[in-house]
């Protein structure tokens, strides 16, 4: 049996990963700050639930003991993820955004990704074909940013692409460092959720397609890699 846990995956892209991952037959971990939100999804999905608030150490290391006592960890998704709009819901661009915007977004995006990452790689080594998901974003990648011909170049906000190239250089590392881990970034698309005010252009199950294809990799399957739906995307 395969055991996956899945941050911020009450609502959202996490929530419909979720349930395919566990139709596909795997035991998912829906962690969530919300310890009612995170117990009523995990009893709607046929999964189980565990506290985890992604900025606080504290709950970190007490969600990756409860884990391991239940078991252990096959597959970790780090699905949690802010943008950071400002109070009309506008993406803050370079004229705005100050640095304690920076710090907030990064703190959940970046610093959240790796605290969960170190609390639990002990038990992802131990599995026989351990995985690491990071959801990206197409935003991350320096190629489409800087190409007046693709939608990304629009895109006016500093703090949520800066966040997600991070994430894909952790990627890399953590790759490098850990290769009998396959540790992947994915970019879900421009999908409806909560995340960028819901006016994303792709559903949740549509979004969910590249994430779960990424968690269910067997352990000669790719590693270090940035992917979308239709395959490996510029850094």
């Amino acid at each position: 049996m395969t055991t996956t846990l899945i941050t911020g995956a009450n609502k959202g892209l996490g929530r419909e990963t979720a349930r395919q991952l566990v139709a596909a037959g795997h035991t998912v971990y829906i962690g969530s700050r919300d310890a009612g939100r995170g117990r009523l999804a995990a009893e709607e999905l046929g999964a189980r639930t565990v506290v985890l608030d992604v900025t606080d150490d504290a709950s970190v290391e007490a969600a990756a003991r409860a884990i391991e006592a239940d078991g252990g960890l096959d597959v970790l998704i780090n699905n949690a993820g802010v943008e950071g709009r400002g109070a009309e819901n506008e993406v803050v661009g370079a004229a705005d955004v100050t640095a304690d915007m920076m710090r907030r977004t990064f703190e959940t995006n970046v610093f959240g990704t790796v605290r969960v990452t170190h609390a639990f790689l002990p038990l992802l080594r131990r599995s026989a074909a351990p995985v690491v998901v990071n959801l990206s974003s197409g935003l991350a990648s320096l190629a489409r940013v800087t190409d007046p011909g693709t939608p990304t170049h629009a895109y006016p906000g500093v703090a949520y692409p800066a966040s997600k190239t991070a994430v894909n250089m952790i990627t890399v590392q953590y790759a490098k460092a850990f290769p009998d881990i396959r540790i992947n970034a994915v970019e879900p698309g421009y999908t409806k959720t909560d995340l960028n005010g819901n006016t994303g252009v792709q559903t949740v199950e549509q979004g969910a397609a590249i994430i779960v294809r990424m968690a269910l990799l067997g352990p000669d399957g790719p590693t270090g890699g940035f992917f979308s739906a239709e395959g490996p995307l510029p850094w």
